[in-house]
């Protein structure tokens, strides 16, 4: 899995999952059309008007995948929605330099990755973006970089069974439906051994 795209710059520190995506769209448990609510009560007027200076309604972040947000992005109460929200917009991963766990946790099982950064990186990033915000960043899963284009390059953590899932393009119950000719064979097995010693 590899992202390379522009990024989205949001530079503020303890974005929760409320702000995310509002606690009245929690009724669904369909994924269709939450990215139209992302980020809704910064995102709009009370009219239901875009408002025009908010970061993901300017033109120019249209089509970007990457959000480089402040530090503890996603505290807050737990709802699988606020990932749901990020990924049905667009977002394929969100760089900061820490996520509340259960988000973090929510994202990696909704194929939306959480990317852990210095402070150091993370403020060369902001750097970077405000002398250049149409620079482009490069995801690599695989090897687990982020790449800048002057070539700066981190390292970033995510866990192994996360990673396989994600270079896969399957969730939980996708890895398990794929080990099904595994798990029958060694149920036929478990079934003859029983018939056996009855």
């Amino acid at each position: 899995m590899k992202i390379q795209s522009r990024v989205v710059s949001m530079p503020i520190d303890n974005i929760d999952t409320d702000q995310i995506i509002p606690a009245r769209f929690l009724k669904t448990i369909s994924k269709v059309g939450l990215g139209d609510q992302l980020f809704n009560d910064w995102r709009y007027e009370s009219d239901g008007s875009p408002k025009p200076d908010f970061v993901i309604n300017k033109p120019e972040t249209k089509g970007c995948e990457i959000l480089l947000a402040g530090d503890n992005f996603g505290c807050g109460s737990s709802r699988e929605h606020a990932p749901w929200a990020l990924t049905q917009f667009g977002f394929k991963a969100v760089i900061s330099t820490s996520f509340a766990d259960i988000f973090k946790g929510n994202s990696l099982k909704n194929s939306l990755l959480p990317i852990v950064v210095s402070k150091d990186m993370h403020a060369k990033l902001f750097a970077t973006y405000a002398a250049d915000p149409t620079m482009q960043v490069t995801i690599d899963l695989a090897s687990q970089t982020i790449t800048l284009a002057d070539g700066t390059s981190a390292e970033f953590p995510v866990d192994e069974f996360s990673k396989m899932c994600l270079i896969e393009g399957v969730d939980e119950l996708g890895y398990i439906l794929k080990q099904l000719p595994a798990i029958e064979q060694y149920e036929a097995g478990r079934a003859w051994a029983l018939n056996t010693l009855a």
